[in-house]
């Protein structure tokens, strides 16, 4: 029996719904670690998988009979198929946070249902609490990082530009068992450093610059995510008291990160100490991270969020000063239960090529 779908069966009978259309392919991933265009209906009796015929042999080499999904293509079904699966049912879950309403409209026509029903993203929420195959691969995406790291410093040099130095980063995940990039990598040099989600550009790398260096890849549907600050050739005075308060503030962030713990409580103390110091936190201190490379929980002073065992999130505390520079040091983290398990262990301490 899948057991991930199990549990879903019996959320939704604690709801009062009869079934439930799951229409997000991340959430479907999840559930059935089918990785294709299509819907996963769950009805009172049975678990189906509606795709064309592009997709059906990926479909079926994912699922195992154990799974009990049934793999249906949309080219043979008729309008009374999809009407069967929901007679006499009275509610039925939607994921109202990716079906837009036009979707809306279509699934209640199609299944002739009586009443779609918000289900507040219990999938998403679930997602959040990793199992042992799950962590297992987040693992391993980090290990790719972490040797792609060694890899850039090793590689990085003057006259290079930053998109020359994305390249690199691109192609060493794919020719070393990633999938693809988690997201596209920042690189970002001198001034452009103060940008948070800068773009890599034809600027060319120089002694004495300043480098942060965002990325990550994916390795069998699960994300990795690191950041370091790089300096080369040497240090300037400037950057040392931005850069020891981001690596203090990401260290002792990391004692804070276990189970059972508040995460507006540590995110406040983050953002108070910037602030003693003359500086912003102008973005979140980190992410959920699993299926997709931003997940729940988000880790900022606003969040009601408890950090429970087996989460994977991030930890980036940044300082950008606008037109001069940034620092920003980041890495995935799992949860454990009296401590935190760091997932990306490349080096942080002045790291200079």
């Amino acid at each position: 029996m899948n057991m991930k779908i199990k549990w879903l069966r019996e959320k939704l009978n604690g709801l009062n719904l009869d079934g439930m259309i799951i229409s997000n392919p991340v959430n479907i991933r999840y559930l059935t670690g089918i990785n294709a265009e299509g819907t996963l209906v769950i009805t009172r009796k049975e678990n189906v998988y509606i795709t064309d015929g592009r997709y059906i042999e990926i479909a079926q080499t994912a699922v195992t009979i154990d799974d009990e999904i049934l793999i249906l293509d949309s080219r043979t079904m008729t309008s009374g198929d999809y009407e069967n699966y929901f007679i006499f049912c009275e509610n039925v879950g939607f994921e109202e946070k990716y079906v837009t309403y036009e979707n809306y409209k279509k699934l209640m026509h199609m299944y002739k249902i009586n009443n779609l029903v918000e289900t507040e993203g219990i999938l998403e929420n679930q997602r959040m609490i990793k199992d042992e195959e799950e962590i297992s691969k987040i693992k391993k995406a980090c290990e790719i990082t972490d040797n792609c790291f060694e890899y850039l410093q090793k590689t990085i040099k003057k006259g290079m530009t930053e998109k020359e130095i994305a390249f690199m980063i691109q192609k060493y995940f794919l020719l070393n068992r990633a999938e693809k990039l988690a997201f596209d990598s920042i690189v970002a040099s001198g001034e452009n450093s103060s940008l948070p989600h800068a773009e890599p550009t034809d600027r060319k790398i120089e002694s004495g610059d300043i480098i942060t260096i965002d990325f990550g890849c994916v390795y069998e549907g699960y994300h990795s995510d690191m950041t370091r600050t790089i300096f080369v050739d040497y240090v300037k005075d400037i950057y040392k008291p931005v850069y020891d308060l981001v690596l203090k503030n990401q260290m002792q962030t990391m004692k804070e990160l276990k189970d059972g713990v508040a995460i507006k409580m540590f995110s406040k103390l983050v953002e108070n100490d910037f602030k003693l110091k003359g500086y912003d936190m102008i973005h979140g201190l980190g992410h959920g991270v699993g299926l997709n490379i931003h997940e729940l929980p988000v880790l900022n002073t606003k969040s009601e969020f408890m950090l429970k065992e087996n989460m994977v999130v991030t930890n980036e505390p940044g300082i950008y000063i606008p037109g001069d520079f940034g620092v920003r040091i980041e890495d995935t983290v799992q949860i454990a239960k009296y401590s935190s398990i760091q997932l990306t262990n490349s080096g942080k301490n002045y790291i200079i090529i």
